[in-house]
């Protein structure tokens, strides 16, 4: 089963409050959440690459291709066009970073999060 199916088949499940903190500073963007023990970041993709953090906990990041485990801390690319995921093993910190010029919280995600 690929990245966009678990994303069909999970969609609404797991919903809980991400605990989400937006972070900006000269052409750079960070998005902090917190994803509980259980709890999955269900599938997206991104219009660029970018690194992410995982500043606290344990994680499996899946994509199409790959299934990787990480520990905390740790720095991740998540390459442009990639659906990927996020399981949680242990309560997790996590921020993406990314390139922008954008500084409202409103749009950043309509800026770098690809259409389906």
């Amino acid at each position: 089963m690929n990245i966009s199916d678990i994303f069909a088949e999970k969609e609404g499940i797991f919903e809980c409050d991400l605990g989400i903190v937006h972070h900006f500073s000269d052409g750079l963007y960070s998005k902090e959440i917190k994803i509980p023990k259980g709890y999955d970041a269900v599938s997206h993709s991104h219009v660029y690459s970018h690194l992410s953090i995982l500043a606290k906990g344990k994680v499996i990041v899946k994509t199409d291709d790959t299934t990787q485990e990480f520990t905390a801390p740790a720095c991740i690319e998540i390459k442009a066009g990639v659906h990927h995921m996020i399981s949680a093993l242990e309560d997790v910190t996590w921020f993406c970073i990314h390139a922008t010029e954008e500084t409202d919280p409103l749009k950043v995600d309509q800026v770098l999060i690809q259409e389906k």
